[in-house]
């Protein structure tokens, strides 16, 4: 994940946590329905972003390393 994509994840939350105290959703329908808001607000500056930049936010970046125990278990999976 690169910085992008975490500040746009972080900002998708905050907008949800925003929109949940003005809100104020009761129950699991109303509450999706804000974490939808709230993931269109970070959606929205993603997509204005690569307009302006023309390059993509999304990577296939991996900032963790990975384990010799996980590369162990990659390769028993293959």
């Amino acid at each position: 994940m690169s910085d992008l994509e975490l500040i746009f994840s972080m900002l998708g939350e905050a907008s949800t946590t925003e929109i949940v105290k003005t809100k104020n959703p009761k129950g699991f329908v109303e509450n999706k329905k804000v974490a939808i808001q709230g993931g269109t607000v970070a959606g929205n500056a993603r997509t204005e972003l690569e307009k302006r930049t023309g390059k993509k936010v999304v990577t296939s970046e991996n900032y963790l390393l990975e384990t010799p125990k996980s590369k162990k278990l990659n390769k028993k999976n293959k």
